[in-house]
């Protein structure tokens, strides 16, 4: 009797459990189903595991589907390619015809945000299809007469306007997606080209981690009274970590092999500022047994595309990349951010360290200092307004180094010239390497000279010094 009753219960025990996880469910879909998203979609994000909203989607949804312009204050890992896409699949139709565009800065968010879309339309049937530079543009082109939606980079779909097989009289909706990069990379000529072909009679959604006077015009010239949403970062600052070595110029790659060695759990991304210093970093480390592996813009599109689903699927878990090929890319459980070369640019530094400490998760960057770096780390630090931590070089032994010697390469580790240029996609050229400076130090007061705890070419590291940065506001937009 008693064995019955034990029954019974556990019985109700899992009936209830049950109960739970269908009003879950159905909670889930609430939370989307107030946007204004429809059946399709919404079955779509339950699939997709999708259950809550976030702070970009649940405040530019609702005015997507309303059909108002809108200019959106948003990061890299914001949600924002469903808080544009929610309005391409509401509003467009499966009737091969190009009713959407999509501009991105790069090639590898451009198969990014098109495989989020083909998702986001599954039960809606819409045609889309990536454009970009590096490839043959000739399977582009039967590609773009079956689509209605194209996402693509402003080189490649210039030239499809000047080919004439790419008519964009019946967009109904324009994205500019990673504005502010498109302006970095000097594709804004460009951008308005294709804007001014476009129907007049279009939604317009512009998508920017900052908006600079240039992209504040731009707006006001092509957009029809537009709201701006702003979105606070997805890196919560609490949990980012941000600290520096100062090393000689002989140990800046002994370093990192050696920090990385010690480095078992997340993935990992090392950033470069040349394609040349990419490719020398993973050959080395490469040899030192570390599974790492390059994305930058010298290399083919189906050897990005390889490389990003082995780090995705953490078969490789460095990856060593240009500012170019990673801006824009979503990649999730990224523990650690190595600068090996210091960016040129703030934006570049910004984005950086904005790949960890996501979603409530730890993270840290950090900075390794040669002697060329000093100038260029000095002027970032008079722009922002966090602490950096010192700290204290380990005892470490130089590694051999492979050395391919091409032209502009320094025999004492200063690194390589060169660009990381794209055919097709034009933009401005990339960062250069060489040196930062030559003997001056940034100041601890703010002037040129003098140093702030930085020893050129390295030796003791006895100093506990913390660096101190202004303007942290837009550390975390």
């Amino acid at each position: 009797m008693e064995t019955e009753e034990k029954i019974q219960e556990l019985e109700a025990e899992e009936t209830e459990e049950n109960t739970e996880v269908e009003l879950s469910a159905e909670q889930k879909i609430e939370n989307f189903k107030k946007l204004g998203i429809k059946e399709g979609l919404l079955r779509v994000l339950i699939e997709q595991g999708f259950s809550k909203p976030t702070e970009i989607q649940e405040k530019t949804i609702p005015l997507v589907l309303e059909g108002k312009d809108i200019i959106g204050g948003a990061a890299t890992g914001s949600g924002k390619t469903l808080a544009f896409g929610a309005g391409i699949v509401e509003k467009c139709n499966a009737e091969q015809l190009v009713q959407a565009l999509v501009l991105v800065p790069t090639r590898e968010l451009a198969e990014q945000v098109s495989r989020e879309l083909r998702k986001f339309s599954k039960y809606k049937g819409l045609g889309i299809t990536a454009v970009y530079g590096g490839v043959s543009i000739n399977p582009q082109f039967e590609a773009i007469q079956e689509a209605d939606v194209v996402v693509g980079t402003p080189g490649r779909i210039l030239d499809h306007l000047e080919r004439g097989s790419l008519k964009l009289k019946a967009i109904k909706i324009l994205v500019l997606d990673e504005t502010d990069r498109m302006l970095d990379m000097g594709f804004i000529e460009d951008v308005e080209r294709i804007v001014a072909a476009c129907n007049k009679f279009r939604q317009t959604m512009l998508f920017s981690a900052t908006i600079p006077p240039e992209i504040a015009r731009l707006a006001r010239k092509y957009m029809s009274s537009p709201i701006e949403v702003n979105a606070e970062s997805q890196v919560d600052p609490t949990k980012l970590k941000q600290a520096y070595y100062d090393v000689p110029d002989s140990l800046k790659f002994s370093l990192l092999a050696y920090l990385l060695k010690q480095e078992h759990k997340g993935l990992i991304m090392v950033f470069c500022n040349t394609q040349r210093n990419t490719d020398f970093v993973v050959k080395n480390l490469q040899s030192q047994g570390i599974n790492a592996k390059a994305v930058h813009g010298g290399l083919s599109q189906d050897k990005r595309n390889k490389t990003m689903k082995l780090f995705h699927s953490k078969d490789v878990n460095v990856l060593v990349c240009t500012d170019v090929a990673a801006r824009g890319l979503d990649i999730k459980g990224v523990s650690h951010v190595y600068n090996y070369d210091v960016p040129n640019e703030l934006n570049n530094y910004v984005h950086r360290i904005g790949r960890t400490a996501r979603a409530g998760a730890d993270g840290i960057a950090i900075t390794i200092l040669a002697s060329r770096d000093y100038d260029q780390f000095g002027r970032l630090l008079r722009t922002l307004g966090v602490e950096i931590e010192r700290r204290e070089l380990p005892d470490i032994q130089r590694v051999n180094l492979i050395l391919d010697r091409p032209r502009g390469y320094d025999r004492d580790s200063r690194g390589f010239g060169g660009r990381d240029s794209r055919r097709n996609d034009r933009r401005r050229g990339g960062s250069s390497g060489g040196r930062f400076g030559r003997s001056s130090r940034p100041s601890s007061h703010g002037g040129s000279g003098g140093g702030y705890g930085l020893r050129r070419g390295g030796g003791a590291h006895r100093q506990n010094s913390k660096m101190q940065m202004r303007n942290s506001k837009r550390m975390w937009r």
